[in-house]
């Protein structure tokens, strides 16, 4: 792999007396150079590496990091959906993702994509006018990553909504169960506890006319084994635009119940 560029954007310590780099690079893959990464078709990528001086991992747990809701966190101080979802994001970018690490040596990871040269066309979103996005019903959103959750929350109340927003199933029955109208629930399909589709299912029951959309970043295979089927459902890939999120709700919502 021969960089064409290279620029370190971010060095710092952390507050532990570490040190985190991030830093990205053009590179080309052949298919004749000496330490080419394994698998990888030759092209030309951007390379993103994140590397730091931290505690490593052991053989075992790099085994595992890709794995949903594998943590080496205490219970309550993480949920071991943030590389995971990192993986389904590349994946469905045609990108790699490569960790090198010793246990007390820090980690280093590095995600490919593929180089881009020409300009992507406008997507046809762009051009919805935000008018015809505008609704009054009554939305509930499922998300357990908080950030992702109040940004699309704050966005569809701006919309006119009403938007109801909780982090687990658990708290989405509880909701639904003191409110008589909600017209749409907007989920992740991979949650702690109930799945995304145990949740519209058990919603269902409580509200018969109950719409829903799933979202997930996590390639097909996995959704498969939640249930969820892109040609059966309203459906969302990870990352989405707030514009399209949008759409497939009014889409979804204008929808005539079949009889």
């Amino acid at each position: 792999m021969m960089p064409l560029a290279y620029t370190v954007h971010y060095l710092r310590r952390t507050t532990l007396g570490g040190r985190l780099a991030i830093a990205t690079a053009n590179v080309s893959v052949g298919g004749d150079q000496a330490g080419e990464p394994i698998g990888i078709p030759a092209g030309d990528y951007v390379r993103i590496t994140v590397a730091d001086t931290g505690c490593g991992m052991s053989k075992a747990v790099q085994g595992r990091i890709f794995d949903p809701f594998f943590t080496t966190k205490e219970r309550g101080k993480g949920t071991g959906l943030g590389l995971s979802t990192v993986y389904g994001i590349v994946k469905q970018s045609d990108g790699y993702i490569q960790v090198e690490s010793e246990h007390g040596q820090g980690a280093c990871f590095a995600i490919l994509l593929p180089r881009v040269v020409v300009v992507a066309p406008a997507r046809e979103e762009a051009a919805i006018a935000e008018c015809s996005l505008k609704g009054s019903e009554t939305l509930l959103v499922v998300e357990d990553e908080e950030g992702v959750r109040d940004v699309v929350s704050s966005y569809l109340r701006g919309l006119g909504y009403t938007v109801l927003a909780v982090g687990s199933g658990n708290e989405a029955l509880t909701v639904a169960a003191q409110h008589e109208r909600l017209d749409l629930l907007l989920t992740d399909v991979v949650l702690p506890g109930m799945n995304g589709r145990e949740v519209s299912g058990a919603l269902t029951t409580l509200h018969p006319m109950l719409k829903t959309i799933y979202t997930s970043g996590y390639t097909d295979d996995a959704l498969l084994r939640y249930g969820i089927e892109h040609s059966g459902v309203a459906f969302l890939q990870k990352p989405f635009r707030l514009t399209s999120v949008a759409a497939k709700i009014r889409a979804t919502l204008d929808q005539t119940m079949p009889a």
